[in-house]
């Protein structure tokens, strides 16, 4: 095909990325995103909107992709189909020590009925237990028949670690990505057209929705719509969050001025094209469940999580609230007043909350790994005894980092309560949950003890490690 200088190359692909967890996505981005020409004082995949885009020299010019990172846990369906009808080429992220599992198969599926161009992409070619082969002959058992065994998907063997074959695997999907142009071709001209990848309610900013153009052109300023759901574009926001003023195909933004937040999968139009059917449905939906015998109040820090979530919720589990943003004194009075647990995934309980909800007597608790929640949620519905109470024991500060062997020591001062080894803690940057670990050791000085109190400094090692900034907040948690 002549790739010569048309309309195709003014505009990035949009790239979903898809396989089972812990199979190296993320670590694939985190480098994609280092291995970009342009320098960027921060932001990257995942880091703000969980879209990237990244500049490369291909063929003598600068072009530029567009990747969306979506999550491999079997409870994100949704969200990453959505990501594939947004995406004009896939990625199959398979890795070479693990081969085909669960998530690999539904990924294959939905890329398949997405009908977009993919390639295989075969991650930890670094790993010891490393087997290509098998991955080839694993997938062609899912009928993704590969190049050399037999098809036509391009496939390529890469390593984060030792950073192989990346330019390579960046040079791939312009190639897949010239090879299959749109008719007709996206124009900054054509009528609005964009997909709503991630949304969440901000407790300062309001609703706020991360989009990826498919045509035409926003602009700070303008109205849009999303089915019923009115905006007038407050704010443009790139993906390493700067403001900008427009945004045109292939661009993925964050937009700030919804009068409420959009569904993942909302297609963004200046026209107004839902209906009122649609909210009706989903009152309908939202009835008592007469066969209930577990009342919940879900609280998510994306819309895309909380519809996950709610996919797998317990048919007798009866959800009376679900929402984005924070846990709040009206939710806990809510509980209160139905009997319901609040469950929170991946978002800030401020200590005052927490305390609000232990003085009721509400069941309060915040997790990060959605299958722990769905894990522990069926447990309740089947008669088991558990806690869902989160309790605090201790808040400190990050006030230092330095090294200590091969890890990286937390310098903390303990605000309130007590941090002590072993303790569970979640590091919480501003309103984001940065990640869970536990304490594998606390040193004053270079004396190793087990407890620090209220008021005094320590050095505390994380298990697992986590990346944490100066001025981060710890708490420590049942």
């Amino acid at each position: 095909m002549d790739t010569k200088d048309t309309n195709i190359q003014k505009f990035p692909p949009v790239v979903a990325v898809l396989g089972h967890v812990d199979h190296g996505k993320t670590t694939l981005l985190d480098v994609i995103r280092k291995t970009s020409i342009s320098e960027r004082e921060s932001g990257g995949i995942t880091q703000r909107i969980g879209a990237s885009s990244v500049e490369i020299d291909h063929e003598g010019k600068k072009r530029w992709i567009t990747f969306i990172d979506t999550p491999g846990h079997q409870a994100f369906v949704k969200m990453r189909s959505r990501g594939a009808l947004a995406s004009d080429v896939g990625l199959l992220i398979v890795s070479a020590d693990d081969s085909v599992m669960p998530q690999t198969k539904e990924s294959i599926a939905l890329l398949k009925a997405s009908k977009i161009p993919y390639i295989v992409v075969i991650t930890k070619i670094d790993s010891p237990g490393k087997n290509p082969e098998k991955v080839k002959k694993d997938l062609a058992k899912e009928k993704v028949m590969v190049e050399g065994y037999g098809g036509n998907v391009p496939v390529i063997e890469v390593s984060a670690k030792q950073n192989t074959n990346i330019k390579e695997l960046l040079d791939l999907i312009l190639l897949v990505y010239d090879l299959h142009p749109k008719e007709p071709q996206p124009s900054p001209l054509s009528p609005f057209e964009a997909v709503v990848i991630e949304s969440k309610q901000d407790p300062k900013a309001g609703a706020k929705a991360t989009i990826v153009v498919k045509n035409g052109t926003i602009n700070v300023r303008d109205e849009v719509w999303a089915n019923d759901i009115t905006c007038k574009v407050r704010n443009l926001l790139s993906d390493i969050g700067k403001p900008v003023t427009q945004a045109t195909v292939g661009d993925a933004v964050e937009i700030l001025g919804f009068e409420k937040t959009p569904d993942v999968g909302s297609v963004i139009t200046k026209e107004k094209l839902g209906s009122k059917s649609e909210i009706k449905k989903e009152e309908s939906q939202n009835a008592k469940n007469k066969d209930s015998i577990i009342s919940l109040i879900l609280v998510a820090d994306y819309v895309g999580s909380l519809e996950a979530i709610l996919a797998s919720v317990p048919p007798k589990a009866d959800v009376i609230l679900k929402k984005t943003g924070e846990v709040t004194e009206s939710d806990i009075l809510l509980a209160k007043s139905t009997g319901a647990l609040i469950l929170s995934f991946n978002t800030k309980i401020k200590p005052d909350i927490a305390s609000f909800a232990s003085n009721e007597k509400v069941p309060l608790k915040n997790y990060t790994v959605i299958y722990e929640m769905l894990d522990e949620l069926n447990d309740v519905v089947e008669g088991k005894e558990l806690s869902f109470k989160e309790q605090v024991f201790g808040i400190a500060k990050v006030q230092a980092s330095f090294p200590f062997n091969k890890s990286k020591v937390m310098g903390i001062k303990i605000l309130e309560g007590r941090v002590a080894k072993g303790d569970r803690v979640r590091v919480e940057r501003e309103d984001k949950v940065i990640g869970e670990a536990r304490i594998v050791s606390v040193r004053q000085g270079k004396d190793p003890i087990s407890k620090v109190d209220e008021g005094q400094e320590a050095g505390i090692i994380l298990g697992p490690e986590l990346d944490f900034d100066i001025g981060d907040m710890v708490i420590c948690h049942s």
